[in-house]
């Protein structure tokens, strides 16, 4: 097959956030009725407890969301929102619509950029709302793609992420396809020591450091964050926590340890053991030794949403102030999102596994090949 009649497709793959305010209950429902995250066995007993959790959650979840809207001036998501269709403006977005929508964006103007003689299309697939994997599939399908790199926005891998979004998207694909899959599938795993992702992060961190002041900014002590996952993955031999700390490592080690830097964990769903300390205990642990200044990482989140600018930038402040905890600075670092270095990093992944189908350098080390700010 020559080089023109390869039409390659790259599908980002999200957990996505719910559009609007009657978006939230099913997301959640999507969210624990997947037997990757909360495994109750599935079947009714599993959908029982999806239904009845969404329930009563849905309210204060929506709450949440409308205090950090991602969309308020009108739609910025993928062309499949219904905001977008009917030019409506929510009051009730997750940011991760949007700002995946600006990496996939940026993704495919850097590919445009540096293959101008192969056709390249980026995608984006979420796992419990809009675009959902079949929907995806059928915009390959309509743009005749001959062959398709998943890559997850997922650096670190789990079964409960990346692994739910490859078990989900190979599912419907069978079902859509059986056995005939219009073009050749690759699967990037995980990137969490991808130089370019780890630059990202340390941008990041520097740039948040440079909007504090002096002495703020030499008493600070980093946070690490990292979205919780069920110690019965951890003992099964899940490598995410493992990786999360690979990546840390490598940022610090890079950094040359500049600061004192510990790990949490947050966003603790369903009855099971998840892994500890909890990110907002280990920051009341400082608190009550004397150390005042945090700066928050979230490590395991490359797309800012609920987790990070609510959790961290709302909640944690609010339930230290309320628990009669003292301190002088609490910031979040910003989430990388489309930062150059990042759609660096995934380009890389891509041309990786394509190794060997496309005559194409990944540039990774050219700063000439990077996509600006």
């Amino acid at each position: 097959m020559s080089q023109d009649e390869k039409r390659i497709g790259v599908v980002l793959m999200n957990l996505g956030g719910p559009t609007a305010d009657y978006a939230v209950r099913p997301f959640l429902y999507n969210l624990f009725r997947d037997e990757d995250i909360i495994k109750l066995g599935g079947g009714r007993f599993q959908d029982f407890f999806a239904n009845i959790i969404s329930k009563f959650r849905a309210p204060a979840v929506q709450e949440d969301y409308e205090e950090i809207n991602g969309c308020p001036r009108g739609c910025m998501g993928n062309k499949h929102c219904l905001n977008r269709k009917n030019s409506i403006v929510s009051t009730c977005c997750s940011p991760i619509n949007s700002l995946t929508e600006k990496q996939r964006r940026g993704l495919e103007k850097h590919f445009k950029k540096l293959m101008p003689d192969h056709f390249v299309k980026v995608y984006t697939c979420m796992r419990y709302w809009l675009p959902f994997a079949e929907t995806t599939m059928e915009d390959m399908v309509e743009d005749s793609i001959t062959h398709a790199v998943m890559v997850p926005l997922y650096p670190q891998f789990s079964w409960t992420t990346t692994g739910s979004s490859f078990r989900d998207w190979e599912t419907k694909r069978e079902d859509k396809f059986g056995e005939h899959t219009p073009w050749k599938e690759f699967h990037v795993k995980n990137y969490h020591l991808d130089e370019d992702y780890l630059a990202a992060m340390n941008d990041r961190i520097d740039e948040a450091l440079a909007g504090m002041e002096e002495e703020t900014r030499r008493k600070t002590h980093f946070i690490f964050s990292a979205h919780g996952t069920p110690l019965l993955e951890v003992k099964s031999g899940d490598p995410y926590t493992s990786e999360i700390n690979q990546t840390m490592e490598a940022i610090m080690e890079r950094r040359g340890y500049d600061y004192d830097y510990w790990l949490g964990y947050q966003s603790k769903v369903g009855p099971q053991k998840w892994t500890q300390p909890n990110t907002a205990e280990l920051v009341e642990r400082h608190i009550e030794y004397g150390i005042k200044n945090f700066l928050m990482i979230p490590i395991a989140f490359v797309t800012d949403h609920i987790e990070t600018l609510y959790e961290l930038g709302v909640e944690l402040a609010e339930d230290l102030e309320e628990e009669g905890y003292e301190y002088e600075n609490i910031t979040v670092m910003p989430g990388i999102n489309d930062h150059p270095r990042y759609i660096q990093a995934l380009a890389n992944q891509v041309l990786d596994k394509m190794d060997h189908e496309l005559d194409v350098e990944s540039g990774a080390n050219s700063e000439s090949e990077k996509v600006s700010a």
